[in-house]
């Protein structure tokens, strides 16, 4: 087997394995569902910390506050989400085919 062979065999090898790390890095369809999955706890995290957005009262409401700034870019884009979204119950039943 001659070097060019080798060399040919090894890039051949290659390609495929970059082509299957693409595949199941962006285009495989449990990407969307771990990207859904980072939303529910992102989602979850920003309503413990702010239900009074709400109108869900809240004891902490004082300590999380002090979050706020940190958290002012996401908070918008959050709560418009939420708002947005249908309920929580027709977002999990899309998930498991309902």
């Amino acid at each position: 087997m001659t070097l060019a062979d080798r060399i040919a065999r090894f890039r051949a090898t290659l390609e495929e394995w970059l082509r299957g790390l693409s595949h199941g890095l962006f285009s495989h369809p449990a990407y969307e569902k771990i990207e859904s999955e980072a939303e529910d706890l992102e989602d979850e995290f920003m309503l413990s910390c702010f239900p009074d957005a709400f109108g869900v009262p809240s004891p902490v409401s004082y300590y999380t506050a002090e979050l706020l700034p940190y958290l002012e870019d996401e908070f918008e884009a959050w709560e418009r989400r939420l708002w947005d979204r249908g309920s929580l119950v027709e977002r999990k039943g899309r998930q498991y085919h309902f």
